[in-house]
């Protein structure tokens, strides 16, 4: 992620990627390594302990992902459900590297706990809530303790991972009554940070991916990352969908603007950010989901990405 001057570049910065163990967490931790930073990766899954997910994926995986990149991978055990855990997080960011310049909260954890189209009176209750407690609670517990660290020094970047746009998620209601107010939730965390950070020299964004081919939508559709054309047999509007190295890139376009308070406050999507700043997916394009979704999708068109990929 260097420019055609070789300054784009994130050698001598930290970030902390929260819930960085697969997914986007896992695409955005690498694409800060690609630029030199050194990344600390947190999250529940370990090599010696699975969460609740059940996946083979860790966050010791992704940290060696973000060294191999050619960053620095720091892989930390954290709930982040646990404020004493996340103090003592911030705690060892703070005594290794005294500083901290980018935060991203890419905690989510409720892909099994969601019921599509389910009301609320329908919806499990216990498996609601917890969907809250680990979209919000996080969330706010990690910023709580992260940005004294951040704002120590002038430029730091709050990134608060979300699902939709504000635009797009304030007209449309999103799969059920908890999904639909986590990932609202998250879109105004990022809206009040901005007015927190923003007088103090940082800048707080909310960012959504596309249809995103994380390692548990792949094998949802019984597909692999070499072969994910396959699964538009059956899902034909799976072909606007991108790989997390695409969002990943979009955080790193941030990270390395100089002008990014410009930014401060808003929702923003990978593929309006691949407009700005020239970015694409690993395979060379420019996916732009949701303006797909709103043109196309939504309106029950027949899937065709040309003009949107």
């Amino acid at each position: 992620m260097t420019d055609s001057e070789g300054q784009r570049t994130l050698e001598g910065k930290v970030a902390l990627v929260a819930g960085g163990t697969r997914g986007a967490g896992r695409g955005i931790a690498v694409a800060l390594g690609a630029c030199g930073a050194t990344v600390y990766v947190s999250g529940r899954s370990t090599r010696g302990r699975r969460s609740e997910y059940d996946r083979p994926e860790t966050v010791e995986e992704t940290a060696e992902l973000v060294s191999a990149a050619g960053g620095q991978g720091i892989a930390v055990v954290a709930d982040h459900l646990a404020p004493a855990e996340v103090e003592a997080l911030v705690g060892r960011i703070d005594a290794e590297q005294g500083r901290l310049d980018v935060l991203v909260n890419d905690i989510w954890g409720g892909e099994r706990l969601f019921e599509w189209e389910s009301t609320v009176w329908e919806h499990d209750l216990d498996n609601g809530l917890r969907l809250l407690r680990l979209a919000v609670e996080t969330h706010a517990v990690t910023s709580h303790f992260a940005l004294p660290l951040l704002l120590r020094e002038p430029g730091g970047l709050v990134v608060e991972m979300t699902d939709g746009t504000a635009e797009y998620n304030a007209s449309r209601y999103r799969v059920s009554f908890f999904y639909d107010i986590a990932k609202s939730a998250v879109l105004r965390m990022a809206f009040a940070l901005g007015h927190e950070v923003g007088p103090r020299g940082a800048t707080a964004v909310a960012l959504t991916p596309g249809w995103l081919r994380s390692e548990m939508m792949l094998d949802h559709f019984g597909v692999s990352e070499a072969n994910w054309r396959d699964a538009l047999e059956k899902v034909p509007h799976f072909g606007i969908s991108e790989t997390p190295f695409y969002v990943g890139r979009a955080v790193a376009a941030l990270a390395t603007d100089p002008e990014v308070a410009r930014w401060n406050g808003q929702s923003l999507s990978s593929g309006q950010l691949a407009g700005v700043y020239g970015f694409t997916d690993v395979d060379g394009s420019r996916p732009d989901a949701w303006r797909y979704m709103v043109e196309v999708q939504d309106p029950g068109r027949p899937a065709d990405t040309t003009g949107y990929r």
